[in-house]
């Protein structure tokens, strides 16, 4: 489990956000809502120690991380960040193999277990096809899923995402976001933050809505995320539409002209 307690981030001459408390459960998928600029990536940057000018707790299982090793961190915690592009000609196995890194010694190689991993997580997300083709040719959903392969391939139980839905065309969204979903069901825990309201109804079991350096957690976002929380969040009007879709129920959001 990863608990948050009374953090307060940002950069030596600017608080972003303060007394920021939450915690994330095995098999939770958070999402981070808020505004351009309002922190969410510095949320983000902090807990995976690319930001470590903060004060309060980060706990992983109940101890502190913040004086841990990268390698102890990226057997903890991996990280899909909004983009990522290779000027070198790795095929796709090689980025997912990418994942072991934390567990080799100096110069050593991928074993024949590590590849037999790697492969797992591709064939768990259905793209052991794109084994052997050229990342930097792949097209921006297929990618995603091969850094979600590499995140799996890490065998963390904790998976941040800045903005993974970024570029993707629909279908990728939807795509993308049905393996996160079976990830959770491995007991993942999945944090990510995302521009798209929906993601959080439809998907999240929790949710941080962050704005003017503060985070407010939302459990059940279905159930408890109202027209007023996004109206508040966004500074737009906002109407929410429950679907009736057979044994289903689903709510979208709906910018008010």
């Amino acid at each position: 489990m990863l608990e948050v307690r009374n953090l307060v981030c940002g950069y030596r001459d600017k608080t972003v956000l303060q007394d920021v408390s939450f915690t994330a459960k095995n098999g939770d998928m958070v999402c981070i809502l808020g505004p351009n600029g309002s922190g969410k990536s510095t949320l983000i940057k902090t807990i995976i120690g690319l930001q470590d000018s903060y004060e309060g707790e980060i706990l992983i299982d109940g101890e502190d991380i913040k004086d841990w090793s990268w390698n102890k961190r990226a057997k903890a915690i991996s990280y899909i960040p909004q983009s990522f592009s290779s000027t070198f000609q790795y095929k796709a196995i090689d980025i997912v193999l990418m994942g072991r890194t934390s567990y080799l010694g100096f110069s050593s190689s991928p074993s024949k277990e590590d590849e037999e991993i790697a492969e797992e997580s591709m064939k768990m997300l259905k793209i052991i096809e794109l084994k052997d083709k050229i990342y930097s040719q792949l097209s921006g959903g297929e990618r995603q899923l091969v850094k979600i392969a590499q995140a799996l391939t890490q065998q963390s139980k904790i998976i941040i995402m800045d903005e993974p839905t970024n570029n993707l065309d629909f279908g990728n969204q939807v795509t993308m976001l049905n393996h996160l979903r079976k990830c959770t069901d491995l007991g993942i825990t999945i944090i990510m933050a995302t521009h798209f309201p929906e993601q959080a109804l439809l998907y999240g079991t929790k949710a941080l809505l962050v704005k003017d350096k503060t985070v407010i957690e939302v459990d059940k976002p279905d159930e408890n995320l109202t027209e007023e929380d996004f109206q508040s969040l966004y500074d737009v009007e906002i109407k929410i539409i429950k679907l009736n879709l057979g044994d289903k129920t689903m709510k979208v959001c709906l910018p008010l002209f």
